[in-house]
């Protein structure tokens, strides 16, 4: 009898022995068959108290409110904008709405390429406006893109009118933001504000067209009075423009 004790006593303190070493091969099991999971949400729940507070979450609240707000009225500024540009298309009837797909790098101000072409019924010569005024003509096609020279580019020669005085000029680009009108005579009696259209005697645009407002007047040029204007559209803004069908 006490022979068969002895026997399980050590037999029972080998079990003893080898339980916490089952339980943490056990253990290792677990988290690999659950790929850390439980180790994630104990992180989780012991870093609680450490998480960004009230403070932080309004912060992160008013942040998204002011993107939200940005991008609605970004939103509706390009639906009222493509509203009356397809409103103009529809008026006019005899206009084509082209989007602006490039630009020189060099110099905004010399030209730009449209996205409708020889496809659409466009050809050189063409007037092309943009809401505020006429921005140039078409200088050359492809099947599906057009390039305009615009009213600022060193080749663009335009006759305009002053109507108020009822002065005839040429208005010349000069490689800058802002084209120089030259009047066929010395003092033809303009001033600073004055709103130059296109010319009603013009054969390359159509008259009447808003060009811009003088912005300043010489009258010590040679041989005739120059002025420089300022375009009523913006070209450095302009993505979409109307290009006059005949």
């Amino acid at each position: 009898m006490q022979a068969g004790r002895r026997l399980r006593l050590p037999a029972l303190g080998a079990v003893v022995q080898a339980w916490p070493w089952a339980l943490l091969v056990l253990a290792l099991l677990a988290v690999r068959l659950s790929k850390g999971v439980g180790f994630t949400d104990a992180y989780a729940l012991l870093s609680r108290p450490f998480w960004p507070g009230s403070a932080q979450g309004e912060w992160v609240r008013s942040g998204q409110a002011l993107n939200d707000q940005t991008r609605l009225r970004q939103l509706d500024a390009d639906n009222r904008r493509l509203r009356s540009l397809l409103q103009l298309q529809g008026q006019g009837g005899r206009e084509l709405a082209a989007a602006v797909i490039s630009r020189q790098t060099g110099g905004w101000w010399q030209q730009l390429v449209i996205g409708r072409g020889e496809l659409q019924g466009l050809r050189p010569g063409m007037a092309v406006t943009a809401p505020g005024g006429l921005i140039g003509r078409i200088a050359g096609v492809t099947p599906t893109t057009a390039s305009v020279t615009l009213l600022t580019d060193p080749g663009s020669r335009v006759g305009v009118w002053v109507g108020r005085v009822r002065r005839h000029g040429l208005l010349t680009g000069i490689g800058t933001s802002r084209p120089l009108l030259r009047f066929l005579e010395k003092d033809p009696g303009v001033r600073p504000g004055d709103v130059v259209v296109t010319s009603p005697a013009s054969t390359l645009v159509p008259p009447n067209l808003t060009v811009g407002v003088i912005q300043s007047v010489d009258d010590r040029a040679v041989p005739a009075t120059e002025a420089v204007v300022q375009l009523s559209a913006p070209l450095e803004a302009v993505d979409w423009v109307q290009v006059r069908l005949p």
